[in-house]
């Protein structure tokens, strides 16, 4: 019998929900703050909540409702030897909600960005979202940590609404380091999988040797799983 590691992941989802980005103040507590954790960042209201509901519930809402302060969903997934628990964070950014600050950002693995390929504004705060996230979260080496960029709802209008082509974006990502970018639908369930695949594989190449694993009890591997594999490249 083989034993599976096994590994959180934090995924921290930020945004303004269509309001101008704010500096976070203050968050006096972390969550699993003695856990391997990963964040993820996402920007505005580009649809972050319906991406995560899609991720992890297969699911999706025409109906808009406003993330309060922050709620946060998890998904467990194998990738290659590891059973990974993603802990996927929604915030509201809102300038009423900023009793959230630096502890939030503090201890992020990979930052994701995401911006409405429909909404030129939602697109032009990407740097300042960038910008406030290295400030805030403040990590060992800035130009090597990961970011990810994804451009939502692209199935507006059957992708004929949309004002950010795909070489602005390529273009922003390549200004900054070559970061991966996902052209996605929450709606329709495109590139949803992957994006998130990406995004887990990207923090754990990232992963530092003073990061402490989740340990837990060991999950026993029934014989049948022990010869596969697991996961596709970013």
């Amino acid at each position: 019998m083989s034993l599976r590691r096994r590994t959180l992941l934090k995924v921290i989802v930020l945004g303004d929900s269509g309001y101008v980005p704010f500096s976070l103040l203050s968050l006096q507590y972390r969550f699993f703050h003695s856990n391997h954790a990963f964040s993820f960042i996402f920007i505005a209201r580009v649809g972050k909540t319906s991406l995560m509901n899609q991720y992890v519930h297969n699911k999706f809402s025409q109906q808009y409702k406003a993330t309060i302060g922050a709620d946060f969903v998890t998904k467990e997934l194998q990738i290659d030897d590891r059973l990974v628990t993603l802990q996927i964070w929604d915030t509201a950014g809102q300038e009423r909600f900023q009793s959230l600050g630096v502890a939030f950002y503090r201890g992020a693995d990979c930052c994701v960005l995401a911006y409405d390929v429909n909404v030129m504004r939602s697109f032009d705060s990407l740097d300042t979202w960038h910008e406030e996230f290295l400030k805030q979260a403040n990590p060992p080496d800035t130009r090597a940590f990961p970011f990810i960029l994804l451009g939502n709802k692209i199935d507006i209008d059957g992708g004929n609404s949309r004002v950010v082509s795909e070489k602005k974006a390529n273009d922003w990502c390549a200004s900054k380091g070559n970061i991966p970018y996902f052209e996605t639908s929450a709606k329709e369930d495109y590139n949803v999988d992957a994006a998130f695949l990406c995004i887990a594989k990207t923090a754990l190449a990232n992963e530092r040797e003073q990061d402490i694993y989740f340990q837990g009890i060991p999950e026993a591997v029934p014989e049948s799983e022990q010869s596969g594999g697991g996961g596709c490249a970013c």
